[in-house]
């Protein structure tokens, strides 16, 4: 049912006609949106930023993770170290540095891969295909299939529990906006292919429920001669998308929409120019979380709006509190200098409470929180 919204436009006190746009001198913006940035919202301005808090305890804080002190090798994907989940959503950071010697199926809900290190072969029921650093691979449900990795390969998996991936609405930008999807590659029933199809014993490991069961063939079950259709595995490459941008307005993380689902959408946080128009925000906003947890993957560059985070990290801002840039990025952007970003992140966002697992440790920065703080603060603290 389509949701009819109270209507309301409302200003009161000193507040500006705009979003994001001409803020009250001495002012910091915050948000509050219903539906993450789709519904409605409202603009409050502040005299103090909203993340200037002295402690912060309990379980909505916000959390970092040093994902590369997690990573060990596995030949299963189902093996790899659990990161974080709910029911319609999970997360796995998986390394593989030799090829599977058997094949995976998950019956659980469509899977995605994106590599963050190494490239290879990936060999499924469509057919072979290549990737690289930087790739999002979508495995439809049901799927089997096995990576080959010519150099080892570290990968953040993404699973849309019985559900499936789609590409966001486009709306008035049109299909082709962000990436056209004449991008997207596909398996080819190749020499590749056929060259791997053979005779001897293999093993599939299906998870279904997060159970597995093993069905093991007297032969490669991946032996088909060709195939036809609208359902496959696709590929594409963060380089190939071409964001959305404005030099006199800053566009919320939804405009970066690469996946959805159902309760929760991929984006993709990728080099762009900071909008020009001295009146604009040039980072993002504070804004609430509460419609949305929000999981930020850093996969390269230099991330403007955090401290203290490098490539192969996962933040996790769950539902509840104010967030927003933390006090170095933010003076960096107000001052100007930096013209354009040059980070590549994924953000998953997601309507339903996420848990996140047991960490060994040393995994979590633990002083994450603390780094909204003030430098006063931060001196005072130590």
């Amino acid at each position: 049912m389509a949701k009819n919204w109270i209507p309301l436009r409302q200003v009161e006190g000193t507040a500006s006609r705009q979003a994001h746009v001409r803020l009250p001198e001495g002012t910091y913006e915050r948000e509050i949106s219903k539906e993450g940035f789709f519904g409605p919202s409202a603009q409050f301005h502040h005299r103090h930023k909203p993340t200037d808090w002295v402690e912060f305890d309990g379980p909505i804080r916000p959390r970092a993770l040093d994902l590369n002190k997690l990573a060990t090798a596995h030949a299963n994907p189902w093996d790899a170290e659990l990161v974080m989940g709910n029911s319609h959503l999970q997360m796995r950071y998986w390394r593989l540095e030799k090829a599977m010697p058997g094949l995976a199926r998950n019956s659980d809900g469509d899977q995605l891969l994106f590599i963050h290190e190494g490239n290879g072969a990936l060999f499924c029921d469509y057919g072979h295909l290549d990737y690289a650093e930087g790739d999002y691979l979508v495995i439809p449900r049901g799927t089997m299939w096995r990576l080959e990795p010519a150099k080892p390969t570290t990968s953040l998996m993404i699973e849309a529990t019985n559900d499936h991936f789609t590409l966001p609405e486009k709306g008035m930008v049109g299909r082709h906006a962000i990436f056209d999807p004449a991008m997207l590659d596909t398996p080819r029933i190749d020499d590749a292919f056929r060259a791997q199809q053979d005779e001897r014993t293999w093993k599939v490991s299906v998870k279904r429920r997060n159970a597995l069961s093993t069905v093991t063939y007297p032969f490669n079950p991946l032996d088909a001669i060709g195939w036809h259709g609208d359902l496959s595995v696709v590929r594409i490459n963060w380089r190939d998308l071409r964001p959305l941008m404005s030099h006199r307005f800053h566009l919320p993380p939804s405009a970066h929409t690469t996946w959805a689902t159902g309760r929760f959408v991929v984006c993709t946080f990728v080099p762009r120019p900071l909008e020009s128009d001295p009146e604009a925000l040039r980072l993002p906003f504070f804004h609430n979380n509460d419609d949305f947890e929000e999981v930020i993957f850093y996969h390269k560059g230099s991330f403007f709006s955090r401290d203290n985070i490098h490539p192969g990290m996962m933040t996790v801002h769950p539902t509840g509190f104010t967030h927003g840039p933390h006090p170095k990025a933010f003076n960096a952007a107000t001052k100007g200098g930096k013209t354009e970003t040059d980070e590549v992140a994924v953000m998953i966002d997601t309507r339903d409470a996420i848990d996140v697992a047991a960490m060994p440790a040393g995994v979590e920065f633990e002083g994450y929180v603390k780094s909204w703080r003030p430098q006063d603060m931060k001196q005072a603290a130590e």
